[in-house]
């Protein structure tokens, strides 16, 4: 057996996680991690007032649950945590389209609930010390939007706001970036350890969060994005959503299509391509490797002669008889 396949039978697959993993199981891995990294994004800028955070504050929390949500529970379903990470995986031949559809599902999930969580953890009265109003729409300060209802619209007195145009920009390139940095570092072929990879897409992900902060409070997740609409009152907000929702999508989708052009696209796992492989073709020592097999058969046969003569009393280059056997003597 050559060195390359030994190397590519002992690769561990990170493409997609634990493919052994049941169906059940890795949805619960990725409604666990979105709720994690949801809830932080959520809490933090709710109660930012408080503790006098930024939108760096936030970003950096994002950054920091989604490493080590990844590091968790990447093993099990992949770590996607995000539609658009999950279809740019499924585009890009990582994942099943069977599992598509249930994944967002979970994602959504556990996006949704924990709004819930943080809607119920706000004490009473909190909106109102704050100027804000609601607990409601407390919790809808984090949610994403452009031109009136962009940040810096609202930080502005609405004497400058980002476009429509902006926003989508900002959101499909921020989106693609971050698919297109999973795909790179979870790729088999590269050897990333998967905690390195987590330490990536999670300073990754801050970076870009920073980026998209002031123009449409960084969506980057349509489940992210829906649960911060889950309790706002605002119809102008769900009549924004739709872009929170096609822009990572078309993102994902360009990010995945760059990876198969340029090769960076994932591979089958290792177990399935070494069946391919043995099955295509007959695994035969090399020349290389019969000639030094032979060469050490040979020593040890003529190392094993020359010790039994030496243990019979034999002549050199005769063979002693066997044991309990009664040399012939010679005849006159």
């Amino acid at each position: 057996m050559s060195q390359d396949y030994a190397a590519l039978a002992s690769v561990d697959h990170q493409d997609g996680g634990d493919v052994t993993a049941p169906l059940l199981t890795r949805l619960a891995a990725e409604a666990a991690g979105t709720f994690i990294i949801v809830l932080g994004i959520l809490a933090t800028s709710t109660f930012a007032a408080l503790v006098n955070a930024s939108g760096l504050a936030v970003a950096l929390v994002a950054g920091a649950l989604l490493a080590g949500s990844y590091a968790a529970f990447g093993r099990v379903s992949g770590g996607h945590f995000n539609p658009a990470v999950t279809l740019g995986s499924t585009l890009a031949g990582r994942s099943s389209w069977g599992d598509l559809l249930p994944y967002w599902l979970a994602q959504f999930v556990g996006a949704a609930v924990s709004a819930v969580v943080v809607w119920a953890m706000i004490p009473h009265g909190y909106g109102t010390a704050i100027q804000a109003g609601e607990n409601s729409v407390v919790v809808a300060r984090a949610a994403n939007g452009f031109g009136a209802h962009s940040p810096v619209a609202v930080l502005s007195g609405g004497q400058i706001e980002f476009s429509l145009v902006a926003a989508l920009l900002v959101e499909v390139i921020a989106a693609a970036v971050l698919v297109g940095i999973f795909l790179a570092v979870t790729r088999r072929a590269t050897g990333t350890p998967r905690t390195a990879a987590a330490g990536v897409l999670g300073v990754t992900f801050a970076g870009l969060f920073l980026v998209a902060s002031p123009i449409t409070n960084a969506g980057l997740n349509p489940a992210r994005s829906l649960a911060a609409n889950l309790f706002a009152d605002s119809s102008a907000l769900w009549g924004q959503y739709w872009l929170f929702f096609v822009a990572p999508v078309v993102g994902a989708a360009l990010a995945a299509l760059f990876a198969r052009a340029f090769g960076t696209a994932g591979v089958a796992p290792a177990g399935v391509v070494i069946e391919e492989i043995e099955e295509t073709y007959e695994i035969v020592p090399t020349p290389e490797d019969v000639t030094v097999n032979d060469a050490a058969d040979a020593v040890v046969a003529d190392a094993a002669v020359a010790d039994d003569a030496a243990g019979s009393g034999a002549p050199d280059g005769e063979v002693a008889p066997p044991q309990g056997s009664t040399p012939e003597k010679p005849q006159a």
